[in-house]
């Protein structure tokens, strides 16, 4: 398990943990000396043969006292991206034996929440069964972001193909918005920008709270930066304005944030420091 919110059991699902693209890329507008400044915030956070920034692709399965819920699906499998070949035609049962590990079969989910349609945050959502994509999780509703659904359907044909399209087929896609709500203990925040319906999850029991951060922010280097565009937000200048709302609320709340790309454990609280924040890893 990776932490506890008052009696709701969090646990890290881990597909990937390796080099994603260099600070240069990830972050192009942070200006020349960005890999030094990345590597001041983040020691050890780049592949040393590489200069690569390690990334994890991971979900996170709430388990709350009324419902198993899913937080992204990552990558999967027999996928199409061949745009970034570690993920592309994957054929590895990590993600499904980090599930067992958690105590938990794909029937008993009751909840997949994808923070948003990217192909790292939606590819367990299906599996290819006889040559046919089909749910991966049967008994669970999909909760989608509506705003995403009409452009990735457009402009990630692959994608949707693949990973969206089966599940709404299946009649178990539920497309929201706004803060929803799943039961008494998850609560959808909108944080747009990264994509245009992205959200990320707030889990709380009582006073004890803490916070999925989706793609609204990629690596604690961020904290201290918040202004870095991302080299796949959509709307960069929007994605800074979520990014720093996120960041606020979690430094005057004192919640644990769970960041979903962040260096391993990804796990910890932000603080805040002059016009920005400081990031305190747990673990």
């Amino acid at each position: 398990m990776l932490c506890r919110v008052g009696r709701i059991e969090i646990w890290r699902v881990l597909e990937i943990y390796g080099p994603f693209l260099t600070p240069e890329e990830m972050y192009p507008t942070a200006g020349p000396d960005v890999a030094q400044v990345f590597d001041a915030h983040v020691p050890y956070g780049r592949c040393p043969e590489t200069g690569r920034v390690l990334l994890a692709v991971q979900a996170f399965l709430v388990r709350t006292p009324d419902h198993v819920i899913l937080v992204d699906t990552c990558v999967g499998n027999h996928k199409t991206a061949p745009n970034f070949p570690d993920w592309h035609q994957r054929d590895d049962d990590r993600f499904l034996a980090g599930l067992t590990a958690a105590g938990i079969g794909p029937d008993q989910v009751d909840y997949v929440l994808c923070t948003h349609l990217h192909v790292d945050h939606v590819g367990w959502n299906t599996r290819l069964l006889d040559g046919r994509w089909v749910p991966t999780f049967a008994n669970a509703r999909y909760l989608l972001p509506k705003a995403d659904e009409a452009y990735y359907r457009e402009n990630a044909q692959s994608m949707y193909a693949e990973s969206i399209l089966p599940v709404i087929e299946a009649g178990q896609a539920e497309f929201v918005e706004g803060a929803h709500a799943i039961g008494d203990y998850v609560t959808l925040m909108p944080t747009p920008g990264h994509t245009e319906g992205h959200v990320s999850v707030m889990v709380r029991d009582g006073a004890a709270e803490a916070l999925i951060t989706g793609d609204a922010i990629h690596s604690a280097a961020q904290c201290w930066h918040p202004e870095w565009h991302f080299k796949f937000d959509q709307d960069p200048e929007r994605a800074v304005a979520s990014r720093r709302s996120l960041l606020e609320a979690a430094s005057e709340t004192d919640r644990r944030v769970l960041g979903t790309h962040f260096r391993l454990p990804s796990l910890g609280r932000v603080r805040p420091k002059g016009d920005a924040f400081v990031w305190e890893e747990e673990g």
